[in-house]
């Protein structure tokens, strides 16, 4: 990961209060004297010295203010206060957001994809690592053609697992995946399979109008918690700009073990694919929130 220290600090606005010092992750700025000096050889690029600082004295290069401007609505750049968002509000999105598998024909605006990607990547990375990928789909045709190469792979995925020799050798070896597969899978995919080829239903899209594939370039420290909370923030942001969405995991499984699809949409090789997205303008609504399954919690202290 790139660690250039890229902070300045304007020494004349500079009121030597210690704020940015005492945020600063990766000690790159120290007091000398009365004022902020950066003295570290690596930085996190994280801009909380600069988000911090009360008269505007720092600036981090590697930043990209742009990304703060969006094109279907206007960004508000003011910090918002710890407790000052109503609670019931944010709840409400994330509970208001469900699976969409029924969509318009409506083509969704390349402005409004864009934005999305914006909005996914205020998400936290690890080790501020911001490695994210975004591959975007941006019309129905487009998603057809990458839905014909799913089809080619699960036709053949369906193929090999029928062979009940090799499932149970591979058991044998302490490698289920394949018998696990025939089980739960094999004639769902199938009658989807068949679906597509005969009449065009779209068992994997649901007819979505768009697709994005969230991935992650090599060296992040943790790259598949930074591409889902980007996935996380681009699925609220969705609903609250009236589209619906859809992680499709088959897909995200199928190029992890078929290279040439991530090729066919121009992903190069060392990118892993983490999520994929599909949205659109949905053809369904809701009237209530219905809740979730019961889950384990538990404390633990000393």
């Amino acid at each position: 990961m790139d660690r250039t220290v890229t902070t300045v600090i304007d020494s004349s606005k500079c009121i030597g209060c210690g704020l940015c010092v005492n945020v600063c992750p990766s000690q790159t700025i120290s007091m000398e004297g009365d004022k902020a000096v950066v003295s570290g050889d690596r930085s996190m690029s994280c801009g909380h010295c600069a988000a911090v600082c009360p008269v505007d004295a720092i600036s981090v290069n590697a930043i990209d203010k742009s990304l703060y401007h969006f094109s279907t609505f206007s960004g508000d750049d003011s910090w918002l206060p710890y407790g000052e968002y109503e609670t019931v509000d944010l709840v409400k999105l994330m509970a208001s957001r469900r699976s969409c598998r029924n969509y318009t024909n409506r083509p969704v605006d390349r402005d409004v994809l864009d934005d999305l990607i914006k909005i996914g990547i205020t998400a936290p990375s690890g080790t501020n690592s911001q490695l994210w990928t975004f591959t975007i789909l941006p019309t129905r045709k487009t998603v057809v053609a990458l839905g014909e190469r799913f089809a080619v792979f699960f036709d053949k995925l369906n193929r090999i697992s029928e062979n009940r020799y090799l499932r149970g050798f591979l058991k044998l070896i302490g490698k289920p995946e394949l018998d696990d597969y025939f089980r739960d899978h094999h004639d769902s995919a199938r009658q989807a399979l068949h679906e597509w080829k005969n009449s065009e239903e779209d068992r994997l899209f649901h007819g979505a109008t768009a697709v994005i594939l969230v991935g992650s370039k090599p060296g992040a420290s943790c790259p598949r918690e930074d591409t889902l909370l980007a996935t996380q923030n681009i699925l609220l942001a969705a609903h609250s700009m009236g589209l619906g969405t859809c992680l499709v995991g088959f897909a995200v499984e199928a190029m992890k073990r078929d290279i040439s699809i991530k090729r066919f949409i121009g992903i190069p090789d060392d990118e892993r694919i983490y999520s994929v997205i599909a949205l659109g303008y949905p053809d369904e609504s809701y009237q209530r929130l219905t809740g979730r399954k019961r889950f384990v919690q538990r404390y633990y202290e000393v």
